[in-house]
């Protein structure tokens, strides 16, 4: 079969021919019908991510997506050991699949799960969003930043969410979509801004998506505008790196603050609330894309084409689903 195929540490991977997927006990071989190209799944094969220890190359990428049983079934689900989703078949598990509505296409039903299960485990899980709460969302213009957006309102009922991001398009639809304030970054001054906003109402949580130097602005900013004699909990959630893996804070910052750090990935997240991101979440999540309430912007392309699409990286906000 037809697979993309990576036999290196960071490099792009090649359309090729590998041999067919064998079942073994509890799984069968699916056809499938999609496979989002995310940020986790480029990590994975680039060798440098804390769980590219569990992967042995040559590995065919592909963390999830949507594949369709032999008795017609469409599910969403992980891929098994070498065997991932980047190819025309792949070893499944249909216990620990979840099944697609017929009203949800393939494409979104791929790119859907891995934002939207990140969304909400940070918003419900890490940064125990609940209604009322006043939220921040740092790198909020890329594909999972913006769905935590969306989220933070509809499903939680936060009653302020501000989303700070570097795509000023991005940001003018957040505005529609659920952001009742924007920082635009690299045109405004992030600590003013976030100064500015803790002091007058502050922040209960925090999802940070970039780290680097911006996440170190806005732990400053929060605690510069925090009077020491009043405490207020910030709950400060780290999920992603896109501006480096690593910052510099002074230790003030947390010893004269309320501000909690915890992070999101794998291995941080309990077993039950990831029982709970697929049974509970993921459906709702389905219903309420195919209704309408949630946009997430895809962009289909072959899975002859992926090598191509590696190089080239995502467009800003939109995710590269392949389709054999």
């Amino acid at each position: 079969m037809k697979a993309a195929l990576v036999t290196e540490w960071g490099r792009v991977p090649a359309y090729t021919d590998v041999p067919t997927p064998q079942p073994h006990e509890g799984a069968q071989v699916a056809t499938v019908e999609a496979s989002a190209l995310t940020n986790l799944t480029r990590a994975l094969v680039s060798g440098k991510h804390y769980a590219s220890k569990e992967i042995a190359l040559p590995a065919i990428p592909g963390v999830d997506g949507v594949a369709r049983l032999a008795d017609g079934r469409r599910i969403y689900t992980g891929a098994l050991g070498y065997s991932g989703m980047m190819a025309e078949q792949a070893v499944v598990d249909p216990r620990g699949a979840v099944e697609i509505p017929e009203h949800v296409d393939s494409v979104t039903a791929a790119a859907l799960p891995n934002p939207g299960i990140s969304a909400w485990t940070a918003l419900s899980h890490a940064a125990a969003v609940k209604p009322g709460d006043h939220v921040l969302v740092l790198g909020a213009t890329g594909v999972t930043g913006s769905m935590a957006v969306q989220l933070a309102g509809a499903m939680f009922g936060a009653d302020t969410v501000v989303a700070a991001g570097r795509n000023p398009e991005r940001l003018e639809w957040l505005r529609s979509a659920g952001a009742h304030d924007t920082i635009a970054l690299g045109e405004q001054d992030l600590s003013a801004r976030v100064a500015e906003m803790h002091a007058r109402r502050p922040f209960d949580a925090v999802l940070d998506y970039l780290w680097g130097d911006p996440a170190a602005e806005v732990l400053t900013a929060l605690a510069a505008s925090h009077p020491a004699a009043h405490y207020h909990p910030t709950r400060f959630v780290q999920i992603g790196s896109m501006t480096g893996p690593t910052l510099t804070l002074d230790a003030a910052v947390l010893r004269s603050t309320g501000i909690t750090l915890c992070g999101v990935g794998i291995g941080s997240v309990p077993h039950e609330v990831l029982g709970r991101a697929r049974t509970e979440a993921l459906p709702k999540l389905f219903d309420m894309a195919a209704a309408g309430q949630l946009e997430l912007r895809t962009q289909p392309r072959a899975l002859a084409d992926v090598a191509e699409v590696w190089a080239g990286g995502e467009p800003s906000g939109t995710r590269v689903v392949l389709t054999p």
